[in-house]
């Protein structure tokens, strides 16, 4: 098990650890272009080649995605909570709780526990914490209408045409299946790489109340998506990885939208960083559990 588990945990270390020391190094690393370049171009690609091809029913795809939002809602709630145990402005609280890192973190991680199988319940429930995070997301930061910011971004659409091949039982020509395989294969290891500069990019303060709220949020997360999926009626394997992707570290584009909102940007990088840095000590723990 020890063999697995290491396994599954070495390509998001090595990936995120390869983006850290590029930082530390001192070399340039362009990360607005290459976030753009996977949420505008790699995200969608990868959201078709795993989904158009998929061995999951629109049923269980709805219901994975109901089960994500009903969680996402559910830890709304809660960061009131937290925020009256921290004493902290439950605004600057809000996102972090809602969002995990189910993307650049969150997908490495299912797709070596899990595999194919697993993979596309991790895509959909990251798609579901997107389009929460790029709407209400974007909202809380005053960055215009978020039904605005939903039509610009290319992943709802993807999603779309990946519901009605799965609705209608249909695949994609073999010259644009495997051009969407080839350009989404690149998207996870570059997830990976800008965690790991992002987080060398932060400048943490706060460690103690940052690890404070990684260890409220967590199991909370984990216990909630652990009932919910009860609740929606999921089946073993997306239940387990809908607890596994939220109970994922804060995800560091809660930091940007806070850099925006200009209301706790600070405090919001602690949060990212000591979940991160915990995520390395549970997540096994986490894994041994689910798998």
């Amino acid at each position: 098990m020890v063999a697995e588990l290491f396994a599954v945990m070495a390509p998001v270390l090595a990936g995120a650890g390869l983006g850290y020391t590029w930082i530390r190094l001192g070399h340039p690393y362009p990360v607005d272009f290459v976030t753009r370049l996977v949420f505008n171009i790699g995200t969608p690609a990868l959201v078709l080649a795993s989904l158009s091809g998929a061995d999951i029913d629109a049923g269980s795809f709805g219901r994975t995605m109901l089960a994500a939002a009903l969680v996402i809602i559910t830890m709304a709630g809660m960061a009131f909570v937290l925020a009256k145990l921290l004493r902290r402005d439950w605004r600057v609280l809000l996102a972090p709780t809602m969002y995990p890192n189910t993307g650049n973190m969150g997908l490495p991680v299912v797709l070596y526990a899990f595999g194919s199988a697993g993979f596309v319940f991790g895509i959909t429930i990251m798609v579901t914490v997107s389009l929460f995070q790029f709407s209400i997301g974007a909202m809380m930061a005053s960055r215009g209408n978020p039904l605005r910011t939903l039509a610009k971004t290319p992943t709802v659409y993807a999603i779309l045409i990946a519901l009605a091949l799965l609705l209608t039982d249909t695949e994609l020509p073999l010259w644009l299946d495997n051009s969407v395989d080839l350009i989404s294969g690149f998207t996870v290891p570059l997830m990976l790489i800008t965690l790991g500069v992002s987080l060398a990019s932060i400048q943490v303060k706060g460690l103690k109340s940052g690890i404070g709220f990684s260890l409220l949020r967590i199991p909370i997360a984990a216990l909630v998506a652990w009932g919910i999926g009860i609740l929606v009626g999921l089946p073993p394997l997306a239940q387990s990885i809908l607890i596994l992707q939220m109970s994922m570290p804060v995800a560091v584009f809660n930091y940007l939208f806070a850099l925006r909102a200009g209301r706790g940007a600070a405090y919001t990088a602690s949060l990212v960083f000591c979940s991160t840095l915990l995520s390395l000590f549970y997540l096994p723990v986490l894994l041994a559990i689910l798998m």
